[in-house]
């Protein structure tokens, strides 16, 4: 644990100098490792790929480019048959979800820190001065563009007439999809030191499940803004600030029934959706998120191994360790191979059954966010800009 500290240390002082210019994200709350890859992963080597009989042909179907990521966590998002894309220097693309062609290309004339939300004809992206720029789907115009009370640090969400986004500042905002103004505003207040990484929202059913910094997740009806409940995923634990970092990473995964959730130096925990009753929990570590299906929910910890948990009962049914120091991404759940990205741009499909490899190609570099379904295949988005789409064959 020490060694991990004076890690974590070292990630805070560097990224309290990289947000020295950022305004309002640095006021609030310090941040350690996660967003700029900073931390004890950093110090070991990855390791070597293992060699395996590939069970599934996997290939690039295209690949497109959208700006460097730079500080930024982006992730594209698909909405029908269009893949949308972000980068730090404020450009937008669309491209055509079979072909990679690009169909049009828009500069924000702004600095970004998150995207891509897309949903109801508009394409949403987060600006480093706490700008919220919606533009319009078919046609890359801008429509609208307000200013939020914090930098948006995750891809908005939308649901309906209501576009809801987060902020650094632990604030989640509901606005109207028309013209950006506020319907309503969640608050609450945020440890000294927390991960800077994403933690986006998950939406169904009229509320949207939100992960914070202290192992909190939150149930937030979009009718009003109101709490229906909160959850601790787990508790601090430890003498030192940074002992005590205990952030839920990632986006919340969930189904009819359950709604689950990962935290750094923390636990995988399963709730029930409606009541925010525990149903489970697993002591585990992560910085990247979790995913979900039938059967499993599976997770990326701390020193890339992946896990499938038995989504009812919590058993632990398998672990990939093979991939340990490969700053892997949260993992994708598709079908019945789940998709992790690592920091050589290597995409790795593994077996949801068994946990063993079934197939492996490249991107062109590091890649930070998950991979997303784009339905065939996946699509991954790189720290230099590249969105690369694989398919099964």
């Amino acid at each position: 644990m020490k060694n991990t500290a004076l890690r974590v240390a070292f990630a805070a002082l560097m990224t309290a100098g990289l947000l020295g210019g950022c305004g309002m994200l640095g006021k609030t709350t310090d941040t350690v490792a996660g967003w700029f890859s900073f931390g004890k992963k950093r110090l070991a080597e990855p390791a070597p790929l293992v060699q395996f009989a590939q069970q599934r042909a996997m290939s690039r179907a295209w690949a497109a480019t959208a700006g460097e990521a730079g500080r930024g966590m982006f992730e594209p998002a698909v909405d029908g048959g269009a893949v949308f894309a972000a980068g730090e220097s404020g450009r937008v693309v669309r491209i055509n979800l079979q072909s990679g062609a690009e169909t049009w290309r828009a500069d924000t004339g702004r600095k970004l820190s998150a995207g891509v939300g897309v949903g109801s004809g508009l394409v949403l992206v987060g600006g480093l001065k706490g700008e919220l720029i919606a533009l319009d789907a078919a046609s890359g115009a801008k429509r609208w563009e307000v200013s939020l009370s914090g930098v948006a640090v995750a891809p908005p969400a939308v649901d309906g007439d209501l576009v809801v986004v987060r902020t650094g500042n632990g604030q989640v905002h509901g606005l109207n999809i028309a013209d950006g103004s506020r319907k309503w505003l969640y608050s609450r207040q945020l440890p000294a030191l927390s991960l800077q990484g994403v933690s986006a929202l998950a939406i169904k059913d009229g509320v949207a499940y939100a992960g914070f910094p202290g192992g909190k997740l939150a149930a937030i009806q979009l009718s009003s803004g109101l709490q229906a409940w909160e959850a601790s995923v787990s508790m601090p634990r430890g003498a030192t600030e940074l002992e005590r970092v205990n952030d839920v990473v990632g986006t919340p995964a969930l189904d009819g029934q359950r709604v689950c959730a990962v935290t750094y130096q923390g636990r995988v925990a399963c709730f029930d959706r409606v009541r925010g009753s525990l149903i489970w929990a697993r002591e585990t570590s992560s910085d990247s998120g979790l995913s979900m299906d039938a059967q499993y929910v599976y997770v990326t910890d701390d020193k890339d191994a992946v896990t499938a948990y038995d989504k009812d009962t919590g058993r632990a049914a398998w672990r990939q360790d093979k991939l340990a120091n490969r700053k892997l991404t949260a993992p994708l759940s598709l079908g019945k191979y789940v998709v992790v990205a690592d920091l050589e741009g290597y995409v790795h499909l593994i077996s949801a059954e068994d946990g063993s490899f079934a197939a492996r190609a490249q991107a062109d570099g590091l890649v930070r966010a998950a991979p997303i379904d784009i339905g065939p295949g996946f699509a991954v988005q790189s720290v230099k800009g590249g969105v690369t789409a694989f398919k099964l064959n």
